[in-house]
């Protein structure tokens, strides 16, 4: 075997993951012009490479690349040190006999394309080769029972990996910890890869690992999983954010902020004790959510307000039922967020832009900035806001973000040394241009980017969205509700395959429509969708420019996107062609293009279903009168028209239960009659 085996085994992936792609592919360009270093080992293992500039570097066994020594004057990563793995594989590779001339030639140097897992890595071992003190970390950090994720080996071009509640370990060789990248400031031999490897044993002794796994990591002292439990602090604080939601439903998000602030505060705390994250997060997004319907600002929707409500009280019931069972299918951790707060803060990263949404109110205007984090396959949102100036008011695409113009930064690659992350994934950047870098967006930027953010059809997109389980079991995801409407997931789709169709105008609800279908007519198409927005005037026209083929032909397009009635509907913030990246909020102003006016998109009776509850949730309950319920009776006879009678029964039955013997009732039925909507509407 080679003597170091851990150096064949990392691909170029891996070490654009270690490095950067710029020194892989500088190092790449230079072996293939015959430019290679000298190379010696010697009896401990180290390699050394002896560079015609004079440089030196040296890599140890167990060491990173990182920490790997070189005479240059760079001060972190360089070239010099990607160049000696790369020129240590060609050396393997011209050593190896060749099969062609020997009939029992021995098998190729890179590493055999075998399944394996992190829990082969010995824990005393590990003791020996991370730093002091990582160990204790680790276990520190054990105590806290974290939720992780353990994705198994899938092929040399998906290492196994974790998911942490904060970050993302990635193992890139079987026979060193050294190459194990986290995404922490450490970049790794940290206490997350020692997390990561015991939550991949934990795994494993239930037996073999072939999907992903979630699971909550056991104590040292603990035999088996065991049921959390449901104390009394967290069965009155359940009962006391029942009670909000239930004061939501009968006198409205309508009513004064000034009467729910102080008491969703209380209960913010409160949830932050118990340890809460999700929870705290979805009763912050509630009151800003409140607060964007006082100021009149776009950044609300009713049916944002709804969805809000009600995976809330889902999330709870879900969470106190998984937490009394002995063998719970998922965490009860997981569903509340335990052991995900504060922020984490980020080794070297490098973001790919997925474009921008703005929004503006009475007083103030703000953008969220999408990048996907290519390693680990993840969606991020910067956002910002500014106050608006009364006079000579600056255009939002030139007001500055990290440093940089809003409109430069939407559509750019950023390479940043400076960056926190929270757990919802919201993201802050280094301003100083010293520590964060641009890089255009190209054409093909995105096509590094793969499941589950980025799929290759809208067939493969749909069949995901399918089997997704429900968002109030997931992590919040900031992405989610960037786009204005109802929470929904943030995909990548390509669209090479599809061509513009039936692109309209519909002048009652003010939006743009078109509907990108297979140019031989078959398999599955998608809609897009962009309502004008005062924020960002121009957006419309932009798209609908680029649906004309402006700008070259469509490549993919980037946005939430959700199923409506089995069909994929989008509404994009980004979209590449075959010459460049557009993102239609922030594009400087176009001409307008002449769209052809068309009809009111017909309603269903479950959407509009899903609008009466929105406005029930508005207006309060409580506040209904005769010609209101005669409204809700109306819609009731539609849903029995349309085939939907249980349905219908419960919506004939909410003024009943307005009584004061089923008032208790009240909150579980309005929740449960809105999650059957948005699941039959899917």
């Amino acid at each position: 075997m080679n003597p170091r085996q851990d150096l064949l085994e990392l691909t170029p992936a891996a070490l654009m993951a270690l490095a950067n792609p710029g020194f892989v592919k500088r190092a790449q360009k230079d072996l293939a012009a015959g430019v290679a270093p000298a190379l010696d080992i010697d009896a401990s293992g180290t390699v050394t490479a002896t560079y015609d500039d004079g440089c030196i570097a040296r890599l140890p066994v167990g060491c990173t690349l990182r920490d790997a020594q070189c005479s240059c004057t760079a001060s972190a990563m360089c070239r010099h040190r990607v160049t000696l793995v790369l020129a240590w594989q060609a050396r393997a590779a011209a050593a190896a006999p060749s099969p062609a001339n020997h009939a029992d030639a021995a098998a190729p140097v890179a590493a055999p394309a075998a399944s394996w897992s992190p829990a082969q890595f010995d824990l005393p071992a590990l003791a020996a080769a991370l730093p002091p003190g990582v160990m204790d970390q680790a276990e520190r950090l054990r105590q806290d029972a974290p939720v992780i994720t353990v994705h198994p080996w899938a092929g040399e071009d998906s290492p196994p990996s974790a998911q942490l509640p904060m970050c993302s370990v990635r193992f890139f060789a079987r026979g060193s910890i050294a190459h194990a990248r986290c995404d922490c400031r450490q970049g790794g031999n940290c206490a997350h890869v020692v997390l990561a490897v015991l939550a991949f044993a934990q795994a494993e002794r239930l037996g073999p690992l072939q999907a992903p796994h979630t699971l909550q990591l056991r104590s040292a002292d603990t035999a088996s999983d065991a049921a959390s439990g449901w104390d009394a602090a967290a069965q009155a604080l359940h009962a006391d954010i029942d009670a909000l939601l239930l004061s939501l439903w009968l006198d409205g998000g309508a009513q004064p902020l000034i009467a729910l602030a102080a008491r969703i505060q209380a209960l913010r705390t409160r949830a932050q004790a118990q340890g809460w994250c999700w929870i705290d997060d979805a009763l912050a997004e509630l009151r800003h959510l409140l607060q964007a319907r006082q100021a009149r600002s776009t950044r609300f929707a009713p049916l944002a307000l709804l969805d809000l409500v009600v995976g809330l009280w889902a999330r709870l019931q879900s969470a106190a039922q998984l937490a009394c069972q002995a063998a719970p299918a998922l965490p009860a951790a997981q569903v509340l967020g335990i052991g995900v707060n504060g922020e984490v803060a980020l080794d070297r990263l490098r973001l790919v832009s997925l474009g921008a949404a703005l929004w503006r109110d009475e007083r103030e205007e703000g953008a969220s900035v999408l990048w996907a984090d290519p390693d680990t396959q993840s969606v991020t949102v910067m956002a910002r806001q500014w106050p608006l100036e009364a006079q000579a008011p600056a255009r939002i695409g030139e007001r500055r973000v990290a440093g940089h113009p809003l409109r430069q930064l939407a559509a750019s690659q950023v390479i940043t040394q400076r960056a926190t992350r929270s757990a919802n994934g919201t993201i802050n950047v280094a301003a100083q241009r010293q520590h964060t870098g641009l890089l255009p967006l190209s054409p093909r930027a995105w096509d590094e980017l793969g499941a589950p953010l980025r799929h290759p059809d809208p067939a493969a997109l749909a069949a995901h969205l399918a089997r997704q389980p429900p968002a109030f079991t997931q992590p919040r995801v900031a992405a989610a509700g960037i786009a204005g409407g109802a929470p929904a997931a943030f995909h990548v789709v390509q669209v090479d395959a599809l061509q513009a169709a039936h692109v309209g105008w519909d002048p009652v609800t003010q939006t743009l429509h078109a509907e990108l279908v297979a140019r031989d007519g078959q398999g599955t198409g998608l809609r897009l969708l962009h309502p004008h927005r005062a924020a960002a005037p121009d957006a419309v026209d932009v798209l609908a420019r680029v649906l004309d083929g402006h700008y070259g032909a469509l490549r993919a397009v980037a946005g939430n996107v959700h199923l409506q009635g089995g069909a994929l509907v989008m509404q994009p913030t980004a979209l590449l062609t075959d010459t460049q990246a557009v993102v239609p909020q922030v594009h400087p102003p176009v001409a307008p293009l002449p769209v052809p006016a068309i009809a009111a998109a017909g309603s269903t009776p479950l959407l509009d279903t899903l609008e009466q509850l929105a406005l029930l949730l508005q207006q309060g309950l409580r506040h209904q009168h005769g010609g209101g319920w005669e409204r809700v009776q109306e819609q009731a006879h539609r849903l029995q028209l349309a085939g939907y009678r249980q349905t219908a029964a419960q919506l004939r039955e909410l003024h009943a239960a307005m009584g004061p013997a089923q008032r208790p009732a009240l909150l579980q039925r309005v929740s449960v009659l809105t999650l059957l909507m948005q699941d039959l509407s899917g």
